[in-house]
C-alpha cells in the first residue's frame, strides 16, 4: 500500500493532534451536508478503497436496488474540527463517491463540477470564483425573531451579532479559509461574510464549510441561523452573488483588455462569457434558485435581478461589472447576482461556467449593457417592453426552462438533471396545492 505525501499528513496529524474519530463530509444533489464518522485505523484502508456506505436514504442517490456505494476521501481537505473538543479530538474529509467498480458515481454533484472544470482547463482556463453569501441570524429555528435592527455597516449596539461573526470568521481561518470581509447587511439581523477568491472546486468545499461552521458557532451561541432565501416579508432577501474570471495557463487574467472600446476593460473572451450566462441563466436558475422560496427573493422592488442584462453601475442587473479598481487586471471580474446561499455550491459553480464556455465557443456577441434601461423596482413586463428578457418568475417555471435545456443535461448529466426535474415538479405541485394564509386573509371574509 502505497502512502502519497497528503495521506502521510493525514495520518501523522491525527496521532500528533489526538484525533479519534475523522467525519467522513459528501453533499446530496440538493446541497445537504452528509456525514459519517471513521475511526483512524479504517483510513488507510479508506484512502486506497473507499468506505462503503448505503446510498439509497441520500437525496438524489441511488435507488436501493442499486444502493450500495463508496466514498473516497481527499486528503487535501483534511481539518480537524475546532468547534469540537482538543482531546479526543475530531476532523474531517469531504469525499468523492464512487460506484462499486470505482467509477466516479453520476449522482455525486463534487464529480460534476470536477468534469466542467476539467473541460475548461482543457481549454486553457482556470475558473476562480468569490462567493458573497448572506445569511440571517434569529432566536431559533421555531420563527423569524431577530437579534437587532441594524442595517448595511452598522458598528453599533445594533449589531449584537459582531461577536458571532467575529468567532465564525476565526474558526474558518482555523480550517485555512481565508475571508475577505464580514459586516451586517441590509436587512435586520442579515450578515455577510465573504470568502477569498480560489479555484471553484476549492471554493465549492469552502462554501460547504462555510455554511456549517456559521450554524455550528450560532449553535454554540445559543441561537440559529438561516440561509432560506427569503424568511421574512418585510425584509431583504438573502443572496449569493458569484464573482468570476477565467485565467490562462501562463496566471493571466483572459478577462482583461485595458484598450476595450467600450470602457469596461472587458476582453472579447469576457464578453462572449458574460453573453453566455445571460443566454443560459433562464436554463440554469433552477440549480442556483432551486427552492419555492428562492423566487420570494427574485421579485420587483429589491436589488435581485428579475430580467437579463449586465451592467457596471446598476445593481439590479443579473450581471454587474464590479468598478471598484477597473484598470487591475487582478480586480477584473463578472458578477453574478441571481443564485441565493441554498444553492448547491458544485452544482451552481458547475452550471455558470458552463453558459459561460458555452458563449465562449458559441462566439455569443453581448448586448448592450442596461445600467440605464433596467431601473431598480421595475416588473417583469417593463423590463419586457424594454426589449429585455426576464429570469423565470416561479419554481414551476424554471424547472421547466430546465427540463428542456439541453446543456444542463450534458453538464449535469442525465442522472442529476432528471433527478430535479422530477423533485422540483414536485415541489411545486405541492406549494399549489396549499392554502396560505395570505389566501384565507384576503378572500374568505369576501367571496
Amino acid at each position: 500500500m502505497v502512502v502519497t505525501p497528503e495521506q502521510d499528513f493525514v495520518l501523522k496529524t491525527i496521532e500528533s493532534r489526538d484525533v479519534h474519530f475523522v467525519r467522513f463530509w459528501f453533499t446530496d444533489v440538493l446541497g445537504n451536508m452528509k456525514s459519517f464518522a471513521v475511526v483512524p485505523g479504517e483510513l488507510e484502508s479508506a484512502f486506497d478503497d473507499g468506505m462503503g456506505f448505503d446510498a439509497s436514504c441520500i437525496e438524489g442517490f441511488s435507488e436501493r436496488r442499486e444502493s450500495d456505494m463508496l466514498a473516497f476521501p481527499d486528503p487535501s481537505t483534511f481539518q480537524v474540527l475546532p468547534w469540537r473538543p482538543s482531546s479526543n479530538a475530531v476532523a474531517r474529509m469531504i469525499c468523492n463517491i464512487r460506484t462499486p467498480e470505482g467509477e466516479p458515481y453520476e449522482g455525486d454533484s463534487r464529480q460534476v463540477l470536477k468534469r466542467m472544470v476539467r473541460k475548461a482547463s482543457e481549454a486553457g482556463y482556470s475558473f476562480i470564483v468569490g462567493p458573497e453569501l448572506e445569511y440571517f441570524y434569529f432566536k431559533d429555528a421555531e420563527g423569524t425573531e431577530v437579534l437587532d435592527h441594524g442595517s448595511y455597516f452598522d458598528l453599533t449596539s445594533l449589531d449584537s451579532a459582531s461577536d458571532l461573526r467575529r468567532d465564525t470568521v476565526l474558526t474558518l481561518e482555523k480550517m485555512g479559509i481565508p475571508v475577505e470581509y464580514s459586516h451586517h447587511e441590509k436587512g435586520p439581523s442579515q450578515h455577510e461574510i465573504d470568502l477569498r477568491y480560489a479555484d471553484a472546486l476549492s471554493m465549492a468545499d469552502a462554501v460547504m464549510t462555510y455554511k456549517q461552521v456559521v450554524k455550528e458557532i450560532a449553535m454554540k451561541h445559543g441561537v440559529y441561523a438561516s440561509f432560506m432565501p427569503k424568511p421574512m416579508t418585510d425584509a431583504p432577501g438573502s443572496g449569493m452573488h458569484v464573482h468570476q474570471s477565467l485565467i490562462d495557463l501562463d496566471g493571466n487574467n483572459v478577462f482583461f483588455d485595458p484598450s476595450d472600446p467600450s470602457g469596461y476593460n472587458l476582453s472579447a473572451t469576457a464578453k462572449s462569457y458574460i453573453a453566455g450566462l445571460l443566454k443560459y441563466a433562464p436554463e440554469f436558475t433552477l440549480v442556483t434558485n432551486q427552492y419555492v422560496n428562492s423566487y420570494k427573493r427574485l421579485r420587483p422592488g429589491g436589488e435581485a435581478p428579475t430580467c437579463v442584462s449586465w451592467g457596471a453601475r446598476n445593481r439590479a442587473t443579473l450581471v454587474r461589472i464590479p468598478g471598484y479598481r477597473p484598470h487591475s487586471e487582478n480586480a477584473c471580474r463578472v458578477e453574478l447576482r441571481s443564485p441565493d446561499p441554498a444553492a448547491n455550491p458544485y452544482l451552481a459553480f458547475a452550471v455558470m461556467l458552463a453558459a459561460g464556455l458555452a458563449g465562449i465557443e458559441e462566439g455569443l456577441e453581448l448586448m448592450p449593457p442596461a445600467d440605464e434601461a433596467a431601473p431598480l423596482g421595475c416588473t417583469r413586463q417593463q423590463h419586457r417592453e424594454r426589449g429585455l428578457a426576464t429570469l423565470p418568475e416561479t419554481l414551476g417555471e424554471a424547472v421547466e426552462l430546465f427540463a428542456e435545456s439541453a446543456l444542463m443535461r450534458e453538464t449535469l448529466g442525465e442522472h442529476i438533471h432528471s433527478y430535479l426535474v422530477q423533485a422540483k415538479r414536485e415541489e411545486w405541485a405541492a406549494y399549489q396545492a396549499v392554502v396560505t394564509p395570505w389566501e384565507l386573509e384576503r378572500d374568505l371574509a369576501v367571496l
